[in-house]
């Protein structure tokens, strides 16, 4: 294996009230893809911004080549061959692929004027030596996001990058996407350059990684070989305990019937959708992308306007028009897109959660900052939401408590029913494990939930029953212990019940 391009040794990093890092260790290795892995707010973060010169460590060492070295500055990082590629893509769209990989560092002649002949010549090269299919002259604002990844990638070999740490590069990608930039990927390792790869989902770890890195809570738990390593393993090391109870669902008796939707119709949208829910039930809505799961939340909460049917609450019909409607029926509903949908990323963490509750906070005229601030310590406390206190901006929290803000919320409210689309979409494993806890003991206090979900495993494992839907139709129902990924699948891609 030879010596490592990379160590970091005792890495320690304070910031003021929290220690992101307490001392963590890194060996990387050329032509080696290594997994940084660990919940969200266990520092790898941290650790990638020491390594771009944008944070400084207070304590430790760093290793390049066998040399020691300080990076004081992204510029002092780069002339390392240090490159990070973030998941926020920062290319100019309007700009050429040759224009945008030597942005910054433009060829020029008579040290005068840029030279864009060669520039893109030179741009190509990069290009061709990864075979990627692309044209230097190419306009960036059409590409796909692929494509921009790549273009990215490029821009770090132009600069002899030899480490590449890639963050959550595969979140926006298609799997036809993310295939063609793992084919990139092997080719960087054929060529001998270090890729450190951050990401949550395990089966890409396990598909293009040779180690993983573990980290928690600002500590380095471990390093192991990918393919000796099972992934209830690596979720232990990364939560600190074992997850058998990983899905954490109470048994306890339904109560009656709260909601019935009988016949509804959206054209083009939503076809004949029938289904009752009851109290303390927690009712999984699954199928494919497109298949209406998100339509159909939207039109029970009075966001889209439906064109027939009926929907019953507590046995009376009930006219949902807009969501001020549900709400008043105590219907609750946490969209798909927290950051824009859910939250106001330019506010504080009290402000999310009290936002719908204002009206309770008046007591005559007078508005009750004192209530407020019970609201929100409640909603803080239930839910276990960490953040250093409640005047915290919400775009400061990791994915897993902003996700307990939007739930927080809406509890504030204390609703009878409650809508959660991709309740646990990205955010970590140990946060997806809270998560379910908070599901399960809501539907035990007798809320009523409507779960959708496209993680299959998430769906049989927390659903009392399962309607599968598949064009605005739903095709079948299937109670929990009857209910398979295969039976799911089958029904999700057209199949009806047999």
């Amino acid at each position: 294996m030879g010596s490592p391009i990379l160590q970091m040794r005792g890495i320690k990093k304070s910031f003021p009230g929290v220690k992101a890092l307490k001392g963590v260790d890194l060996d990387i290795y050329p032509g080696e893809c290594h997994a940084l892995l660990g919940e969200n707010g266990a520092g790898k973060s941290t650790l990638i911004k020491i390594l771009a010169g944008i944070h400084r460590e207070d304590e430790g060492e760093i290793t390049i080549y066998g040399e020691k070295k300080i990076i004081p500055n992204v510029h002092a990082s780069k002339e390392l061959g240090i490159s990070v590629i973030h998941q926020e893509l920062i290319l100019v769209p309007y700009m050429t692929i040759a224009e945008n990989i030597f942005l910054g560092q433009e060829i020029k002649k008579n040290r005068l004027y840029i030279d864009k002949q060669k520039m893109e010549e030179e741009a190509q090269l990069v290009l061709d030596r990864f075979e990627l299919g692309l044209s230097s002259k190419q306009n960036v604002a059409t590409l796909s996001v692929a494509q921009q990844q790549m273009v990215e990638i490029a821009k770090a070999l132009s600069i002899n990058a030899k480490i590449i740490i890639m963050d959550e590069p595969t979140a926006a990608l298609t799997n036809r996407e993310t295939k063609q930039l793992f084919d990139l990927v092997e080719k960087m390792k054929m060529k001998n350059v270090a890729i450190i790869f951050v990401s949550h989902r395990m089966d890409e770890l396990y598909e293009i990684t040779e180690k993983i890195t573990v980290m928690r809570d600002g500590t380095y738990i471990g390093t192991c070989n990918t393919n000796e390593t099972e992934r209830k393993d690596l979720i232990a090391m990364m939560v600190g305990r074992t997850l058998n109870e990983f899905y954490q669902k109470r048994t306890h008796d339904l109560g009656e019937k709260i909601l019935e939707i009988k016949g509804l119709n959206r054209t083009n949208v939503l076809e004949d959708i029938n289904l009752t829910l009851h109290k303390g039930e927690i009712l999984g809505l699954s199928g494919i992308v497109g298949a209406g799961r998100t339509e159909l939340a939207r039109a029970i909460f009075g966001i889209d306007s439906i064109d027939s049917g009926s929907i019953l609450y507590n046995g009376n019909e009930v006219l949902i028009k807009k969501p001020e409607d549900a709400m008043n029926l105590n219907i609750g509903f946490v969209p798909e897109d927290r950051k824009r949908q859910g939250l106001f990323l330019q506010e504080t963490l009290g402000f999310n959660i009290s936002i719908q509750s204002l009206k309770k906070c008046f007591r005559f005229i007078q508005f009750s900052k004192t209530y407020e601030n019970l609201i929100v310590n409640e909603g803080i406390n239930s839910l276990s939401i960490k953040a250093f206190s409640s005047k915290q901006n919400i775009n400061d929290l990791s994915g897993g408590n902003q996700q307990k803000a939007v739930i927080a919320k809406w509890l504030a409210l204390n609703p009878k029913v409650l809508i959660l689309d991709e309740p646990t979409r990205g955010i970590d494993v140990g946060a997806k494990s809270e998560i379910y806890k908070i599901i399960s003991d809501l539907a035990a206090s007798g809320v009523a939930i409507i779960m959708i979900s496209s993680e299959l495993p998430e769906v049989l494992n927390m659903s009392d029953r399962i309607l599968v839907m598949y064009k605005g139709r739903i095709t079948g129902e299937l109670m929990s212990k009857d209910a398979t990924q295969e039976k799911i699948m089958h029904l999700a891609t057209g199949g009806i019940n047999e």
